[in-house]
């Protein structure tokens, strides 16, 4: 029999060999006399030593690896520098210990022959426009190229795209005339809405000048024709009052004397503004008109007054 030493040294050598404790988000791929056997989990797990190796170490954590820059050309014939930088992870192991030689290297080729396809099929102006459709489409072949690698590519981002510096400079002079462009135009629109709120604002009193001059009309219409409208009234009651005393006892004497009180002043008046003297085309008729106008005024004399009745 072996010496209880020799065994617990063997017993030490292979638990030392045969246990093996995985990381979380790690995978190792155990080969069994040189043939692919399993994937270790996370944990403790147990293998053959001797007979079983550790052949391959995966993270199964997510990778941001850089792309190299590269020098792309456009489809107008201009060269940019561009760079990116690539997510992904790996999600079999098995895969991507036996599906390529160097999966990294396979993925960063990829990407940077898949960018320059694209970006080919694009003037220069779109490449600065068109960064999102520029990853989807890398995405896109790495995503189904990666598949037999046992990788997920998860996303792929343009970091910078430089132009040559004739180009640069160009771009900022086009882009210092768009600038004052818009400004000019945005200067030349306020110019022509405070022109036109000018022009609004004009009309809008001219309106409420016409509105104010037209209510103006109006009431002074009102009022004369208030006004007119009392003199009629006045005038009626005038002539009422005047018929009812011609109607009454001593009528016709008081017209008459007014008659010729009135007939007198229009003489007197002529008179006294001008030189023309305008008589009756015979002389019997002055002799007429005054003994009418004596005879009117003697029988007014001679009418006895009544008296005033009594105040109570």
């Amino acid at each position: 029999m072996l010496p209880f030493g020799i065994i617990l040294i063997v017993a030490i050598i292979f638990i030392f060999l045969g246990v093996k404790i995985v990381p979380q988000q790690s995978a190792y791929v155990v080969e069994r006399l040189g043939r692919y056997h399993a994937v270790l989990n996370p944990g403790l797990n147990l293998i053959i030593p001797f007979v079983d190796r550790l052949a391959y170490k995966h993270s199964l954590k997510e990778v941001a690896m850089d792309i190299a820059p590269q020098i792309c050309i456009t489809r107008d014939n201009t060269q940019i520098n561009v760079d990116g930088v690539l997510y992904y992870q790996v999600t079999d192991a098995k895969m991507a210990s036996y599906g390529a030689e160097n999966y990294v290297a396979a993925i960063s080729q990829l990407a940077q022959t898949t960018l320059r396809s694209e970006i080919g099929k694009l003037e220069l102006d779109k490449t600065f426009e068109e960064r999102e459709q520029l990853n989807r489409a890398v995405i896109g072949v790495l995503d189904t190229a990666a598949v037999t690698w046992g990788v997920k590519v998860l996303r792929y981002e343009i970091k910078d795209i430089t132009p040559p510096a004739a180009i640069l400079h160009a771009m900022q002079a086009q882009i210092t005339a768009e600038r004052e462009k818009r400004a000019l135009i945005a200067k030349s629109e306020g110019e022509r809405q405070e022109q036109i709120n000018i022009a609004d604002g004009e009309r809008q009193a001219s309106i409420k000048r016409s509105e104010g001059e037209r209510q103006a009309m109006i009431n002074r219409a009102e009022g004369e024709a208030k006004a007119i409208l009392a003199v009629a009234e006045a005038n009626a009651k005038g002539i009422k009052a005047v018929g009812e005393s011609l109607i009454g006892s001593g009528g016709d004497a008081a017209a008459n004397l007014k008659i010729a009180e009135r007939y007198i002043e229009a003489f007197e008046e002529l008179a006294r503004v001008g030189n023309t003297l305008i008589v009756p085309s015979t002389l019997s008729d002055i002799s007429g008109t005054v003994a009418s106008i004596m005879s009117v005024i003697r029988g007014v004399e001679s009418k006895p007054v009544a008296p005033r009745p009594a105040k109570a």
